[in-house]
């Protein structure tokens, strides 16, 4: 339940604390003092969109504070508030409340807190939305629109309805997806082949080159040095004959070549006996050696260069081969290679053959059939509560002065043209079916038992129509426990007799739930169990609004206030109590 709120610099209101009676708490003042924005407040609380507007003239921000408890509540709602907060890492207070703080800043901003922590709205209205219900004065045409009355009618199926509706939309998901995908390949047929055809011929022509990792690099550094070939084998041919002398070449400029000279001194030291001479021998013969090695090296690269213009030709060949692709499908050869790895892996998930359509198409039957199977279930689990809430609504309203009136609640299938897009037929005829089901839930209402029934945005006045919400709520909170139902002037447009049942059906809604009912008529406030006043002064440069709570001297005279004016008379103040003895004993015979 909510235990207490606190506003401050919201419209009208500068500064304001209300704490609420776990029952029924009645709020009451006079026109323009700021009961809107009690509400307006509440609304906050429970995640709905900040507007900066509401912030009171001259300041920067507006804070909204309430402080929650959770106990007395349903266990599926108790885990579902824990779950929250424990996935948020919010924390409850030293005395187990949960206190949620709504921020709004003049720039448009706004921030929420929840247990201590910033949470995103959505995560505040996660949590105060399983705690607080608040009917608004514009509740009654949301009553109007069929997804609201499909949303009562489930509420009140309850569990039944629940586990039907969760096994339909699993099944519709699922069904919904393969028909996409079965449209988007049908659609896609032609693309799908063209780009299959792309791929394939790409795949073959680098296969049939058959490139290997770094190879365009490697014949581009060999075209190259071929293309040296005359010069680096000049160089080499003049090294061989630097080394090895005349026997290189022969001819007429044939001479000594290093190795000979190195040898023929080598044999000169030999012939003499001078042992200083001879050390340098060791040393020849190393050079002997070396010279010897290099000059087999030096003809072993000339035997590998190729004569003129042989190879070349055959590298500049396949040089042009590796260009074709790397002109098409990337910038070297290895990102052919990737190319051509990701283009065999798009392949493999490509499937444009008619067995794989018409595998589609069977899975999308049998995916139908099962729609049509939990649809139905969830049809049945509806009509049968249609026929139980609308008994219940309707002994509601005539406790309410409207007892010849009459509540039906009607479920349908959407019907839909034989054979037509995402149609489906069931045992009674072809429907169109929709996440939340394949039934159109619509409230009928007949004032009287020869009117016909009609929908109840044509049929009930705007009294009427906040009496049927009444009736609603009164029902639904017999199949639920727990949790802050908050209505604002529910009563409008109703008075006498009227007024009082709506008194007296809010007193005997708050033994399940908590209620706070913002109301102008003194016959629904008597039933409260607590009464706060919204007054309004006069403040510096603005009307100040304040809430306070009302002792029982206090609470006579608000209620002869709202009777006709009559608070500082005496028969006011007599009528004010004759008004609140009848309410409290007809709370005593509600107990009773």
């Amino acid at each position: 339940m909510l235990s207490e709120i606190r506003i401050n610099d919201l419209g009208v209101i500068d500064q304001a604390t209300a704490e609420f009676h776990p029952g029924f708490t009645a709020l009451t003042g006079e026109t323009g003092a700021g009961k809107t924005m009690i509400v307006t407040g509440l609304n906050l609380l429970g995640g709905a969109r900040a507007d900066a507007g509401r912030i009171r003239a001259g300041r920067d921000r507006a804070v909204v504070e309430g402080r929650f408890e959770t106990t007395g509540l349903g266990a599926e709602t108790a885990a579902e508030v824990d779950e929250l907060l424990s996935a948020a890492g919010c924390e409850r207070d030293e005395d187990g409340s949960v206190i949620a703080v709504r921020t709004l800043a003049r720039d448009g901003r706004s921030r929420a807190h929840l247990g201590g922590r910033s949470v995103p709205a959505g995560t505040l209205a996660g949590a105060t939305g399983a705690l607080l219900t608040v009917h608004g004065q514009n509740d009654q045409l949301r009553l109007l629109r069929a997804d609201r009355q499909r949303e009562a009618l489930d509420r009140y199926a309850g569990e039944a309805a629940a586990r039907a509706l969760a096994d339909y939309q699993q099944v519709y998901d699922e069904w919904s997806r393969v028909r996409a995908e079965l449209d988007d390949r049908t659609a896609r047929a032609r693309e799908l082949a063209q780009e299959t055809d792309r791929l394939t011929f790409g795949i073959e022509e680098i296969r049939a080159v058959d490139p290997l990792p770094g190879e365009d690099t490697e014949i581009a550094a060999e075209v190259r040095r071929l293309g040296d070939l005359d010069r680096l084998r000049d160089a080499a041919e003049h090294t061989q004959v630097g080394l090895s002398g005349a026997s290189a070449f022969g001819g007429d400029d044939a001479g000594a070549g290093v190795i000979g000279l190195l040898g023929g001194a080598r044999d000169r030291i030999q012939g003499v006996d001078d042992p200083e001479l001879r050390v340098f021998l060791p040393r020849l013969e190393e050079l002997v050696v070396l010279a010897t090695e290099l000059s087999a090296d030096v003809a072993g690269y000339l035997g590998t260069l190729p004569g003129d213009g042989d190879g070349i030709d055959a590298l500049l060949s396949r040089q042009a081969d590796l260009k074709k692709l790397t002109k098409k499908y990337a910038a070297d050869i290895d990102g052919v290679l990737a190319w051509a790895q990701e283009a065999e892996e798009r392949l493999a998930g490509i499937d444009v053959s008619a067995d794989a359509l018409d595998e589609l198409r069977v899975r999308v039957a049998e995916l139908g059939a099962q729609v049509v199977t939990a649809g139905t279930e969830l049809t049945a689990a509806r009509t049968a509560a249609a026929t139980a809430l609308a008994a219940g609504v309707t002994a509601e309203l005539a406790g309410l002065a409207m007892g010849r009136a009459r509540l039906e609640v009607t479920v349908a299938p959407i019907a839909a043209e034989p054979e037509s897009e995402g149609a489906l037929q069931t045992p009674t005829g072809w429907v169109r079916p929709a996440r939340d089901g394949f039934d159109a839930v619509e409230m009928l209402l007949g004032t009287h038992p020869d009117a016909d029934a009609l929908p109840i945005g044509k049929s009930a006045s705007g009294g009427e129509l906040s009496r049927v919400m009444l009736a609603m709520e009164v029902v639904l909170a017999g199949r639920e426990h727990g949790g802050t139902l908050v209505f604002d002037e529910v009563d409008a447009g109703v008075g006498g007799r009227a007024a009082v049942e709506i008194g007296r059906r809010l007193a005997a809604l708050s033994r399940s739930h908590q209620v706070i009912v913002v109301t102008h008529l003194p016959q629904v406030a008597a039933f409260a169990d607590a009464h706060l006043v919204i007054g309004k002064t006069e403040g510096d440069s603005a009307m100040v609004s304040t809430v306070r709570a009302l002792d029982a001297d206090e609470r006579i005279g608000e209620l002869a206030r709202m009777l006709a004016g009559l608070d500082d008379t005496e028969t006011g103040r007599a009528h004010a109590e004759e008004l609140l003895a009848a309410a409290a004993q007809a709370r005593e015979d509600q107990l009773s």
